[in-house]
């Protein structure tokens, strides 16, 4: 019967944790929020409805009472390990080069704002909640990170302004592995040495010999890999599960050397590893990304499962909820005015970033490791678990709740998302981008082919290798102020399938497509309103005009009249193509195959591509 009964357990934690991963997706929310509540209910929560007071699930093995799943090593173990791998991830996102081009708010954001954190966290946790000092930093430090795929859900349907987005989403991005490498550094000071010599000379020494192996076992290990694949001793098909085994042996041989180092190996490695600037990154960041959401989903599940009901009532005691005021409203404004001062930003933005700072998956991961670590070695430590899982909660449902309210209430949302995602980056496509960009527009392209995403990024334009029938695409940050969708490909079926699957999401303002080869033999008035350009425009005939007449020119018109005659002339010129309509305040609009309901005012302008009719 307690075979049965393991059984069971094992197959809920990743039923539930793929159910909570289909829930988030549903309602849009981050994936932690539904993972966590899952957990508690399934596990402390659920021994109140128990006779015995034994929980639903039960992660780690009781030896007295022979209940649970995991003996308490092995938990200890695998939570490790699977953090690691979180953590390499992490390390893969974070780009040198994006300190260089980011603004100098989001560099003081992901710099000085750990420090302000750090500082003013550590010390109301001490305060508030008479933690000791090496505990407080360590609850600080763990609560620094406010990762982007929190952020992400609750900003992708609001369409606020740009400057807003981008400061959000790449400190979301950077901060994360940063955060992670201060935690981690943090909390191997903090074991460097017993209860009677932190901070001592040894405590240093032993301290320095886990960031010096460390360092160096992630930095070999990641150059390592590449000379391996630039050799061509992997084969291409065991390139990820290489790497992932590589990882693992990371982290176990440098703790081994020096215990508590393989988090910060696996970190660097990641970090070496994503700034090589290799072909074959994305192959290993796609299935690391693959492997993350199945961790994160099993991991949450039992790490919430595992807290015990009594640590939930430590949070009954208000000066919780003190602490959690003096982080959301005090601390986090701190950071954020301390690192925009000088900026373009104004007040109202200002306090609506202040605002949003959800804390993610890195901080409730690596504090349930850390916590139970130390939990019975150094006097408070039992605090860190509930404290942190109370603020990432906490900041997220705050979040969720007033993100759109406070952004009408401040007024920064815009009044409209004006920027066009083209969807291919052929010639023609990345022609038409840079009239976009030239007109102040802002512009993406997503293809599937490498090839022409570099000729796109080359051009200055922005662009991303994509899968358009991926789930997972739209995820970018880039694309929230998207309100024209153009599909331009050279597949029917792939345009018409873009614009019934996204044509909602990003076509606010209209979504478009080419005419495809049936299309083109129909008459103007059996076209579907949702192509673009003419009736005459398929795709060989766009790819041909771009290639032989690769030029843009605008026309001057001042009424419907004048502008239904210059696209009679244009059609029967056969090498130009109507593309955008520009209104007297520069407003650019796609032009349809369909001109019936357009209207046209003295001012306006028709842009084409191709060669100018006589």
């Amino acid at each position: 019967m307690k075979k049965i009964i393991i059984m069971i357990e094992l197959a809920s934690i990743v039923i539930l944790g793929i159910f909570a991963q289909w829930i988030s997706w549903k309602m849009k929310l981050p994936a932690i929020l539904p993972l966590i509540l899952i957990g508690l209910f399934v596990g402390p929560v659920s021994s109140l409805f128990t006779d015995d007071g034994h929980k639903w699930i039960e992660p780690i093995y009781n030896f007295t009472e022979k209940t649970g799943l995991f003996p308490e090593n092995t938990f200890f173990f695998f939570v490790s390990l699977a953090i690691g791998l979180i953590l390499f991830e992490g390390g893969l996102t974070l780009k040198i080069k994006d300190f260089g081009s980011v603004s100098s708010t989001i560099v003081k954001l992901i710099s000085v704002g750990p420090v302000i954190t750090l500082a003013g966290a550590s010390v109301f946790a001490h305060f508030i909640m008479n933690l000791s000092w090496e505990i407080s930093l360590l609850f600080a430090s763990l609560i620094i990170v406010t990762g982007p795929t929190v952020i992400a859900p609750l900003l992708r349907h609001l369409p606020i302004k740009r400057n807003v987005a981008t400061v959000l989403k790449w400190e979301g991005i950077l901060i994360d592995p940063v955060g992670a490498l201060i935690a981690v550094l943090v909390f191997e000071f903090i074991v460097s040495g017993d209860s009677s010599q932190h901070f001592t000379q040894h405590a240093l020494i032993s301290f320095g010999k886990i960031v010096l192996i460390g360092v160096s076992f992630g930095f070999t290990a990641a150059h390592f890999l590449n000379i391996l694949v630039k050799k061509k001793l992997i084969p291409y098909y065991l390139l990820n599960v290489f790497t992932l085994a590589l990882v693992l042996s990371v982290y176990v041989f440098s703790d081994l050397l020096a215990g508590e180092s393989g988090l910060l190996a696996v970190v660097i490695m990641g970090l070496v590893l994503g700034n090589l600037n290799v072909s074959y990154m994305k192959n290993i960041l796609d299935f690391k990304e693959s492997i993350s959401v199945l961790l994160i989903s099993i991991l949450f599940i039992i790490l919430s499962a595992a807290i015990d009901i009594k640590d939930l009532k430590l949070l009954s005691d208000y000066r919780v909820l003190l602490l959690f005021g003096a982080i959301v409203f005090i601390v986090r404004p701190i950071v954020v005015f301390f690192s925009s001062g000088k900026s373009v930003l104004s007040l109202r933005e200002k306090i609506y970033i202040s605002l949003m700072g959800p804390r993610g998956i890195v901080a409730a991961g690596i504090a349930s490791l850390f916590g139970m670590r130390l939990t019975g070695k150094v006097e408070g430590a039992e605090y860190i678990i509930p404290l942190v899982f109370m603020v990432v909660l906490g900041t997220v449902v705050f979040n969720a709740l007033t993100a759109r309210p406070i952004a009408n209430l401040l007024k920064i949302m815009k009044d409209k998302s004006d920027g066009f995602l083209i969807i291919g980056a052929n010639s023609g496509a990345r022609l038409l981008a840079k009239y976009l960009k030239e007109n102040d527009k802002h512009v993406v392209l997503a293809d599937n082919s490498q090839f022409h995403i570099d000729k796109a990024l080359n051009d200055g334009l922005d662009a991303f290798k994509a899968d358009i029938y991926s789930d997972a695409f739209g995820n970018d940050f880039d694309l929230l102020d998207i309100g024209y969708l153009l599909a331009l490909t050279p597949s029917s079926d792939l345009n018409n399938y873009t614009l019934k699957k996204y044509g909602n999401v990003f076509g606010e303002n209209g979504s478009f497509r080419l005419v495809d080869d049936k299309e083109f033999r129909k008459n103007k008035k059996e076209v579907l309103e949702k192509c673009a350009f003419s009736c005459q425009t398929d795709y060989n005939i766009f790819a041909e005009t771009a290639r032989d007449f690769p030029f843009l020119y605008e026309e001057k018109i001042s009424d419907k009249e004048e502008l239904d005659i210059l696209l009679e002339k244009i059609n029967n010129t056969r090498n130009s193509i109507p593309v955008f309509l520009k209104d007297h305040k520069e407003n650019i609009f796609v032009m349809p195959c369909n001109t019936e309901k357009l209207k046209v005012q003295e001012g306006y302008t028709l842009v084409c591509f191709g060669k100018k009719p006589e």
